[in-house]
């Protein structure tokens, strides 16, 4: 096991629920956006949630190198979108990276969106894998991992959603 496999996965994961999310609803991240100065129609939000969802589930997968790198720029671009957000102060309740759930843009988003840069730059450099080379070998079919991997992505979901609007709510802004 390669030692950014995990974090890796759980970043995969985390690209494909709030890609499915915004390919249901994509009006919260076109909201987000529009308050920023960028104008995205909805269908158009719609085929990059599918392409996000993509892309994390062909990374989990695979874990090429150009594919970890193409989630490392992914994160690298909701970081960058998160900073903007939070140096302009803009009005904005949720970021819509998962859809409907209320995602705030905060140092706890943006925290997870380096984690996951670093991941994929580790998977890059070959020192983590994909499913296929996670699973191989593991102790009742890897069922346990993929379980962890599973337990990861709730966990960076619920940091990311309620943790975040916790310390957003406690800090009065």
């Amino acid at each position: 096991m390669g030692a950014w496999a995990y974090p890796f996965l759980v970043a995969c994961g985390l690209l494909c629920v709030a890609g499915v999310a915004k390919l249901a609803d994509p009006t919260m991240t076109v909201g987000a956006l529009d308050r920023l100065g960028v104008h995205v129609a909805p269908s158009t939000m719609r085929f990059g949630g599918g392409a996000e969802a993509l892309l994390g589930a062909t990374a989990a997968v695979t874990a090429l190198s150009w594919i970890a790198a193409l989630v490392a720029v992914s994160y690298g671009m909701f970081g960058v979108f998160v900073v903007v957000a939070m140096v302009r102060g803009a009005p904005i309740g949720s970021c819509g990276c998962f859809g409907r759930a209320d995602t705030p843009p905060s140092v706890v988003h943006l925290l997870v969106d380096v984690v996951a840069i670093v991941a994929a730059v580790g998977v890059v450099r070959g020192e983590g894998g994909g499913l296929a080379a996670e699973l191989d070998g593991r102790a009742l079919a890897g069922v346990p991992f993929l379980a962890l991997v599973g337990v990861g992505v709730v966990v960076a979901y619920l940091v990311m959603t309620r943790l975040a609007r916790y310390l957003v709510n406690a800090s009065g802004r």
